[in-house]
């Protein structure tokens, strides 16, 4: 059966603890746990000799280490994580002009009618994975390839790590009717229960269930699952699709109460945040400020900042106007600080007319830190504010 589209997926294997045990040779083949040190913290990453116990992305540190007590924590390195990615994304480029970055680590290429070039699908897969490897001095890239983008998603994930499945069009149905229903895009914690009350377990179940009786149980959502029940997914590969947003937020080791203890967490947070978007190429024209109450109730206030920015002092500067829109009625336990609607340094722009001048210089400024503190290490210039022990928290920073 003809292909109408080559669509390869690749995602990279526990991509931030791979990245550790390759630049560090006495973590490899030892359970190590990729986060930040501090009673409330997550875990990151974890590696794949950390998995068998049970222990995972998102979970509590401390849970963690009770599941696995012999595994090692290591903070993560955000800017080393980027820079590895320019890497990869550079590798996904040399074999497709169609690339949909999802993440640091993981995106979507349309290789429709590369096989003259790379080769069968099969072939292709093994080539990029061996460019990978060979770029990274290491790491490894489970890949999927289909003809739609979520077949080759699910394709991805089958046989990590180093994993490389394909999906040909006659064996859709095979492949995805076992797998359980919560390999479905848009199926979660609050859906997956609804269908499971109608008696559905697996991909097969809902392919086979009526589109109608779908539709009734969960409205608009009910066609869509079951399109992709079937194998159909007519979504392009977006190459101009821009990263949504790079952040960083602090879980605190201890509540802040005030605005005015919550402005030094904003200022480190910008200063992390115009750091990546630097070592990206990016620059931002928002910025979203995101506080959670020590009650978990999650507050978040954004604003458009004045012209396009890539240094921290506009994020902060527009993050503490934010605050003054906070209720302030209770204690807080995380402070964060995102940009949004990102675009290429390069791209033209319209600039500001009187404050270009300054916003190059602080930029100019930026980066001249950014030089010290990757030849001499983070510490090697630090704020005030990041000195005083009394302010020890635990950072988490997303993409």
């Amino acid at each position: 059966m003809a292909w109408p589209r080559t669509i390869l997926h690749a995602d990279m294997d526990a991509f931030y603890a791979a990245i550790e045990q390759l630049d560090r040779p006495e973590l490899r083949a030892k359970p190590i746990l990729v986060a930040h040190p501090g009673r409330r913290s997550v875990v990151t990453t974890a590696s794949y000799e950390a998995r068998p116990f049970g222990v995972g992305s998102a979970m509590p540190l401390a849970r963690a280490r009770r599941l696995c007590p012999q595994a090692i924590v290591v903070e993560p390195r955000f800017e080393r994580y980027a820079e590895v990615s320019a890497v990869i994304m550079r590798v996904f480029g040399d074999f497709s002009p169609r690339v949909e970055p999802l993440s640091l680590d993981e995106a979507f290429l349309d290789m429709t009618g590369a096989e003259n070039i790379f080769g069968p699908p099969a072939e292709l897969g093994r080539r990029l994975k061996a460019a990978v490897l060979e770029a990274t001095g290491g790491l490894t890239v489970s890949v999927g390839i289909a003809y739609c983008k979520f077949v080759a998603k699910v394709a991805s994930d089958h046989q990590k790590p180093d994993g490389l499945t394909i999906v040909a069009p006659d064996e859709v149905r095979a492949f995805l009717d076992p797998l359980p229903i919560r390999r479905l895009w848009g199926v979660g914690p609050k859906t997956a229960p609804l269908l499971e009350s109608m008696g559905l377990a697996t991909i097969g179940d809902v392919a086979r269930t009526p589109v109608e009786r779908l539709e009734k149980g969960l409205g608009s959502l009910g066609p869509h699952i079951h399109a992709l029940a079937l194998g159909e997914d007519s979504r392009a590969v977006e190459i101009d699709r821009e990263a949504q947003s790079i952040g960083h937020e602090e879980t605190l080791e201890h509540d802040v109460r005030t605005r005015e203890e919550a402005l030094p967490l904003l200022l480190r947070a910008a200063d992390r945040v115009g750091e990546r978007l630097r070592s990206s190429r990016l620059v931002a024209s928002g910025v979203r400020v995101k506080l959670k109450t020590a009650s978990f109730r999650l507050l978040t206030r954004q604003a458009r900042l004045s012209s396009p920015t890539c240094a921290g002092k506009p994020l902060y500067l527009a993050a503490e106007r934010l605050l003054g829109a906070f209720p302030w009625d209770e204690p807080l336990r995380l402070v964060g600080l995102a940009a949004f609607d990102l675009s290429s340094d390069t791209a033209p722009r319209q600039t500001e007319l009187f404050d270009r001048e300054e916003g190059e210089q602080q930029t100019d400024l930026d980066r001249a830190l950014d030089s010290v503190r990757a030849r001499f290490g983070d510490d090697a210039v630090r704020r005030a504010s990041d000195v005083d022990p009394r302010r020890r928290r635990d950072g988490r920073a997303r993409k």
